[in-house]
């Protein structure tokens, strides 16, 4: 039994929102798999994800309202800690957030390299995956609540207007 129908906006981790065009059958190792098929909103790439495994894979559909409300009290939440780890390590760790798929873990890496972004300038990698991390959310919170992307970015930004991003100086 499939949990979405064609036309359905979902999550996939790491990709962002997708649409399902398209449910197939296809033959892997001479058994017939039924699959999803998901079109990258944005791209031409196209994802198949077996049906009955999307909770596996963590195909998820896009936050609700209640979920919304919680990113944005998450990413208000300024008691951060920031651990004494190695940069691999907490590289690691933020990126285990990311590909998750999961929008609070996706806020906590966009809040905490923002929050950062006021105690020092960002190394790339840092830069990079607060741009990831960013990206995803401005998409899906796009999605949800209906706005463009511009719109759902100058809400997220909105959150962080009391940092102000660390200046090196000249």
């Amino acid at each position: 039994m499939s949990r979405f129908i064609v036309g359905d906006l979902v999550v996939y981790p790491a990709q962002g929102v997708t649409e399902i065009i398209a449910v197939e059958t296809r033959e892997v190792s001479e058994i017939q798999h039924v699959f999803y098929v998901l079109k990258v909103l944005g791209t031409e790439k196209k994802i198949l994800v077996p049906i009955g495994k999307e909770d596996r894979v963590g195909l998820r559909p896009v936050m609700d309202d209640a979920k919304v409300d919680e990113l944005f009290d998450l990413l208000r939440n300024r008691e951060i800690a920031f651990e004494q780890e190695t940069w691999n390590r907490r590289s690691r760790r933020y990126m285990d957030k990311i590909g998750s798929g999961d929008p609070l873990q996706l806020g906590e890496v966009y809040r905490d390299f923002s929050v950062l972004k006021g105690r020092k300038v960002l190394s790339f990698g840092e830069k990079k995956m607060w741009e990831m991390a960013r990206a995803l959310l401005v998409q899906e919170l796009a999605t949800s609540m209906g706005v463009d992307e511009g719109t759902a970015t100058a809400t997220m930004d909105e959150a962080f207007s009391d940092i102000v991003p660390f200046a090196t100086e000249s």
